[in-house]
């Protein structure tokens, strides 16, 4: 079973993409997704609160997502350890679910999986992956996107990115690049020539 990474920058239009794949009988794992229920798990609420207090739990004592971005998001020393913390701790319970989810498949009916992972290559996911796809996407477009779609200003768009490889090293780590600057059906027409080109591999 072919394994694929999907990498790009913020807002660079994955989600779409991975749809385009999904279409074309490839099984997509969002690592995001199952990151929000794994955030869910008491023993995982437990480590957190622990360690920074009951100021990141929400009103019905659970984990304040924005309030736990506030804190790992930046490039600032206290951001920066913070988030590696968050890392450590989530990043082997989500990668050992998806493994155990893929596990599962049928081998015969599946042609692919999609690992979709916004730090696939910081986590190491990419050596299990045969193929590493970025979504390469113009800062301004991804920008715009981010502020329509997420209400991010453009100081927030930029202390998430801090927080991330930079754009260039990304894309040097990746096998192929899927261009995504301008409609839907020419991001379909890009999703269908990488397609093609990992099949025959």
């Amino acid at each position: 079973m072919l394994t694929i990474g999907l990498i790009g920058g913020i807002a660079s239009g994955k989600s779409a993409v991975a749809a385009a794949l999904a279409k074309r009988g490839a099984v997509i794992y969002d690592a995001d997704r199952i990151g929000h229920s794994v955030l869910q798990r008491p023993a995982v609420r437990d480590e957190l609160v622990a360690r920074r207090g009951a100021g990141i739990l929400d009103g019905a004592g659970g984990l304040s997502r924005p309030a736990i971005a506030k804190l790992v998001f930046g490039d600032t020393p206290a951001a920066k350890a913070n988030r590696q913390h968050l890392e450590e701790l989530l990043h082997p319970l989500i990668r050992a679910q998806i493994e155990a989810e893929i596990r599962q498949l049928p081998d015969t009916d599946v042609p692919a999986v999609v690992i979709d992972a916004p730090l696939l290559l910081e986590s190491g996911w990419n050596e299990v992956c045969q193929a590493v796809a970025f979504v390469d996407t113009p800062r301004e477009q991804r920008l715009t996107r981010a502020e329509q779609n997420r209400g991010w200003s453009a100081e927030e768009f930029a202390r998430r990115e801090a927080s991330q490889m930079p754009i260039e090293q990304k894309k040097g780590w990746s096998t192929h690049i899927i261009r995504n600057d301008g409609s839907l059906s020419e991001l379909d027409a890009e999703v269908d020539r990488f397609w093609s080109a990992v099949r025959r591999r």
